[in-house]
């Protein structure tokens, strides 16, 4: 007679995360004392992340990368020679279509408005609505997810700072149509009297890129229906064709916020051990 076998409430329990591997207790860590050594794994750990913690983070954050950039000095001079630059070598490439691209969509008077909002406010919308749906449904990979895009944009600081570059609608010697100007896009960093107290040349590396690629890959590897990773895919495509026809940015500022993204992700991998898609889905809440 067969024995069947009752399961236990123990074995119903989620699954501890296991310690990063060299990080556990009788691990190998020189002349670290044990108490950092714990201190460190609990970090490196993913765990239910914490709402008020989050949100206190990520307002910080925010702030503190608008007044960092904002605070870098413009260099007009730089910038704007900096561009020249960038447009002759997409001329050598082959690549030089943002003019033609930007009149064009300058003719459609109702796509490029559009265009000009898309710009203004779903950075911000798309990126923040991607966090939270991470944070409901994706608790174990929120954290790895959310240093991706933390590391990516410290990194942007940086190149704002060491390369000023002036975006094509503010070129004097290539006739671009700055369409937020043209169009008066209420609410745009790059009208009105906001113009006047954020940085504008800091077109390299392009963040909307960044960012959106992000939003991107997120939605497309963890997502389950697939016409939710086609819209993921679709995100960052769009993103890219609106930046070059508002005349916001070339497109080597995009191949540039690509690259501080590879380095966000290399980043967070290095702490966490594994992508964040790799990482399991439901973790212990925090302590």
């Amino acid at each position: 007679m067969g024995v069947t076998r009752v399961r236990t409430r123990e074995e119903d329990r989620p699954a501890a995360v296991a310690p990063v591997a060299g990080h556990g207790p009788g691990a190998g860590g020189g002349d670290v004392p044990a108490p950092r050594r714990d201190v460190v794994r609990r970090l490196r750990t993913p765990r239910r992340p914490r709402i008020r913690f989050e949100i206190l983070l990520i307002a910080i954050s925010y702030w503190t990368y608008s007044m960092i950039r904002n605070a870098v000095p413009e260099q007009k001079a730089q910038a704007l020679r900096n561009a020249e630059w960038i447009w002759e070598l997409e001329r050598v490439l082959g690549i030089a279509a943002e003019q033609s691209l930007n009149h064009a969509a300058n003719g459609v008077t109702w796509l490029i408005v559009s265009m000009n909002y898309y710009y203004a406010t779903l950075h911000f919308v798309v990126t923040i609505g991607v966090l939270v749906w991470l944070y409901r449904r994706h608790p174990g990979r929120y954290s790895a997810a959310r240093t991706v895009l933390f590391a990516t944009t410290a990194v942007a600081l940086l190149g704002y700072y060491l390369y000023p570059l002036a975006p094509p609608r503010l070129m004097e010697t290539v006739r671009f149509v700055d369409t937020v100007q043209v169009h008066d896009t209420w609410g745009s960093m790059a009208s009105g009297n906001m113009a006047n107290v954020s940085n504008q040349y800091a077109a390299m590396p392009s963040m909307h890129i960044g960012w959106s690629v992000w939003c991107g890959i997120m939605i497309a590897v963890l997502a389950a229906p697939l016409w939710v990773k086609v819209l993921g895919w679709l995100y960052p495509t769009v993103t890219l064709l609106v930046i070059v026809c508002t005349a916001n940015h070339f497109w080597l500022d995009a191949v540039g916020g690509v690259l501080c993204l590879g380095i966000g992700f290399a980043v967070s991998r290095a702490w966490y051990g594994a992508p964040a898609h790799r990482l399991p889905r439901l973790v212990p809440a925090s302590p």
